[in-house]
C-alpha cells in the first residue's frame, strides 16, 4: 500500500529540492549592493511616513466586524435560493426574520454613529 504513495514523495523531494537549489543559486550568483532606499521597506511605492507600529482606532475593528457579519450573511443567501422552492413559505419567513434581525443590527450601529470614519 505505500507503493501507492512513491510517486508522491518523489515529486515533494524534487520539490524541496528545486526550491533549494534556486535559493542556493540565488544567493551565490546575486548582487549584494546595500543602498538605502534598497534597504527602506517597500510601501506602495512611497517612502515610509512614520512608525510601522502605528495605532488603529476601534472604528476600523467594527467596520471589520460589520463586513465579517454581512459577508457571512451573502453566504448564508446561497444555499437559502437554491433550496427555496422546497422550503416554501415556512423558509421564505424564517430569511425575511434573518435579514430583519441584520438590518435591526445595522439601523441601531448607524445611529449610533459606528460607520462614521472621521
Amino acid at each position: 500500500m505505500l507503493i501507492d504513495y512513491l510517486p508522491v514523495l518523489i515529486y515533494m523531494l524534487i520539490a524541496v529540492g528545486l526550491v533549494g537549489v534556486i535559493v542556493l543559486l540565488s544567493e551565490l550568483l546575486g548582487k549584494k549592493r546595500h543602498t538605502p532606499a534598497k534597504d527602506m521597506p517597500y510601501e506602495c511605492g512611497m517612502d515610509p511616513i512614520g512608525d510601522a507600529r502605528h495605532r488603529y482606532t476601534v472604528r476600523f475593528y467594527v467596520i471589520a466586524m460589520f463586513f465579517v457579519v454581512f459577508d457571512i450573511e451573502a453566504i448564508f443567501l446561497y444555499p437559502w435560493a437554491v433550496i427555496f422552492k422546497s422550503l416554501g413559505w415556512f423558509g421564505f419567513v424564517e430569511m425575511l426574520v434573518f435579514i430583519g434581525i441584520l438590518v435591526v443590527g445595522l439601523v441601531y450601529v448607524w445611529g449610533k454613529g459606528a460607520l462614521e470614519w472621521e
